[in-house]
């Protein structure tokens, strides 16, 4: 699972695929709330706001 920004989601996908060996789904963290999650505000590979969630 990756959390990131618009700059860096393929980079997220690009290592989920090489991990997992198959096509994450891709949350949009604007759009979608989670009850027992709470998404961390940072992107994983800078400070930007995390946008994304790659699963």
């Amino acid at each position: 699972m990756y959390v990131v920004c618009k700059d860096h989601l393929e980079i997220a996908i690009d290592e989920f695929v090489d991990e997992y060996e198959e096509a994450p789904d891709v949350v949009d963290l604007h759009k979608t709330h989670f009850v027992n999650w709470e998404a961390p505000t940072h992107c994983e590979h800078c400070r930007e706001e995390a946008r994304f969630l790659v699963v």
